[in-house]
């Protein structure tokens, strides 16, 4: 199983990754029920989870029924505790829809809830960051997770985010981050895929940020928050919940 995930998640498009396995791991989830871990996002329960990586496969990553990682846990629990994003009335842009959160995103009430990007399948509009076709101080909050990391023009459409919310406005980042590399690393005669993957750990990666992402963030115009989950959760919690152990949210808002 473990190398099989490995080959799809390296060489299938992440949407038909995700098309196709929804079915089959829906039914591959009956097998793996248990009391050691829940998946948050819809309260299952798990006796362990799936492995998931491109490379080095990490065990017990992906939550079979919701197909969700420890990424997309750890935003749902940093969402539902530390924000009002599920009590509020919130016009919400979320770039590069995960699937895990696309039905219940849309199911929700308080929610005006637009998803966008260049080529997903389930984005209402299609664009590119770097130039985004809404108004300025149009949106309360965004999310946009794993997308910066392809993108060379990264500050500008960073700057592009910070245009479309509000005074007050926050939004989610998330990236592959070396924490203990005070420099991001990136090379623009790196590009070949082969390469990229060896030097970024994917072949659509033209960098790894380091622990300077939050000066790029800066730099657009946000205020920046770092915040640690081994802060918020137990020990027993984290492995409860599958998140890594060095999970932190990255967490912007924009100046009213």
């Amino acid at each position: 199983m473990q190398k099989i995930i490995q080959l799809i998640t390296r060489f299938i498009p992440r949407e038909t990754q995700q098309r196709i396995a929804h079915f089959f791991l829906r039914i591959v989830s009956i097998f793996y029920r248990g009391n050691t871990y829940q998946d948050p996002i819809n309260n299952k329960r798990y006796r362990k989870l799936l492995p998931y990586g491109r490379i080095n496969a990490r065990p017990n990553a992906l939550a079979p029924d919701s197909m969700s990682l420890e990424r997309h846990r750890a935003i749902w629990l940093f969402l539902q505790n530390e924000t009002t994003f599920f009590t509020e009335n919130v016009k919400f842009l979320h770039v590069a829809p995960e699937y895990c959160f696309l039905r219940l995103f849309k199911n929700q009430k308080n929610l005006d809830y637009v998803t966008a990007d260049l080529s997903s399948p389930w984005a209402d509009v299609k664009m590119d960051i770097r130039k985004m076709p809404f108004e300025e101080n149009t949106f309360d909050a965004a999310m946009c997770n794993h997308v910066f990391e392809h993108v060379w023009e990264d500050v500008d459409s960073m700057r592009e985010f910070y245009r479309v919310l509000k005074p007050g406005g926050w939004a989610v980042f998330q990236v592959p981050i070396r924490w203990n590399q005070s420099k991001t690393y990136e090379d623009p005669s790196i590009t070949e895929p082969a390469e990229r993957e060896k030097h970024f750990g994917q072949r659509d990666h033209v960098r790894y940020y380091g622990a300077d992402y939050t000066e790029r963030l800066q730099k657009a115009g946000f205020h920046v928050d770092v915040v640690d989950l081994n802060k918020k959760f137990s020990a027993d919690q984290m492995k409860k919940f599958a998140l890594l152990p060095n999970e932190k949210i990255i967490f912007c808002t924009k100046k009213k």
